[in-house]
């Protein structure tokens, strides 16, 4: 289920802002986000300690947005968000948005697609949000926020089987939580459906690989299905494919 404002459940060492594993051989550099929502901290960064292609530093916000003062930040080759948070300054907003003229990846994983419902570009950038109230545009026209599942059986259908992201992947039944009625951007490149749709997807930005993700909360952390498209949207946001 989604847990907004509970205790985070992160690295063992609570109080850590951040854990580097640099390492050198040309891994690819990735700046792993967390903050301002739960998770079980174990499965999921066995995610990136069992993948051989990264080097990843993990941040654990305690204060919205601090990842974007990171002198290092723009030395990474992805940023991974698996944060939920509510406010941006305007210095972090530009600090954020000079990702894109550096080409740094992005992804965009489940929770993070909660954050800065107040800043429509991020929603943009990310290609989706999911909505946490009632939403009137100009013309008077009511959006509903959007909602969730947990714990059930998605049948996710594959949709270009040739993308690097989807490469070697069939369609497959991934046991988690699911989001339904987020509002997802017209330019977005559909990578997997289910319902009918989107469940992953790219876009460009700039110079920016970005992914958008919106399954895994938890149970789909442990999935070979799962992992590979996490992997390989690892890989491509990083331009290695």
């Amino acid at each position: 289920m989604l847990l907004i404002g509970l205790p985070l459940m992160v690295l063992a060492c609570a109080g850590m802002v951040s854990a580097a594993t640099t390492q050198p051989g040309g891994k690819i550099r990735v700046l792993l986000v967390t903050g301002g929502h739960g998770f079980k901290a174990g499965p999921f960064f066995k995610l990136f300690d069992d993948n051989p292609e990264i080097a990843y530093t993990a941040v654990a916000e305690e204060k919205t947005g601090a990842a974007y003062h990171r002198d290092d930040l723009l030395s990474y080759d992805v940023v991974l968000l698996y944060d939920f948070q509510r406010e941006i300054t305007d210095a972090q907003k530009a600090r954020f948005l000079a990702l894109f003229d550096k080409g740094i990846g992005l992804i965009v994983l489940h929770h993070a697609l909660l954050s800065y419902q107040n800043w429509p570009e991020y929603e943009r950038i990310a290609g989706g949000k999911y909505l946490l109230d009632v939403e009137k545009n100009a013309d008077g026209e009511v959006t509903p926020p959007s909602t969730y599942q947990g714990d059930v059986d998605i049948a996710m259908k594959v949709v270009p089987k040739d993308h690097p992201i989807t490469a070697g992947l069939s369609d497959f039944v991934l046991h988690d939580e699911i989001y339904r009625g987020v509002r997802t951007g017209a330019d977005i490149n559909v990578l997997l459906t289910a319902e009918d749709r989107p469940q992953a997807w790219t876009r460009q930005e700039g110079k920016t690989r970005v992914v958008g993700i919106m399954v895994g909360h938890g149970p789909a952390h442990a999935d070979a299905n799962f992992q590979k498209l996490l992997a390989q949207s690892i890989r491509w946001a990083g331009k290695r494919s």
